[in-house]
């Protein structure tokens, strides 16, 4: 009785030539000139993207500096004041209303 041969690559002979298969989509090779053109193209957009979120946040931190008591009116606290300020104010208004 003949031996069958295997119908996909898996009991080939050891050392034999594999077919290559080609790659597609994202795989493909990439030049190292385009390779270096993407590197600086993701660089420049997740720092317009942290340059936004940054402009986001000290928005956001102006605008509760605009609510809290401070004294005298002209000095602008900390990021790390007004947060800490925020949070013993909201504690204290708290406070009150339980005790009131």
């Amino acid at each position: 009785m003949p031996a069958e041969a295997p119908s996909s690559g898996e009991g080939a002979e050891p050392g034999a030539p594999r077919e290559r298969r080609r790659r597609r989509g994202r795989a493909r090779a990439r030049t190292e000139a385009l390779l270096h053109t993407l590197k600086r193209s993701r660089r420049v957009k997740a720092n317009d993207r942290e340059r936004n979120r940054m402009h986001h946040l000290n928005a956001a931190l102006d605008e509760l500096r605009s609510v809290l008591p401070t004294f005298p009116d002209d000095t602008k606290l900390t990021k790390i004041e007004t947060l800490r300020f925020a949070y013993n104010y909201i504690w204290a208004l708290s406070e009150t209303l339980r005790l009131a």
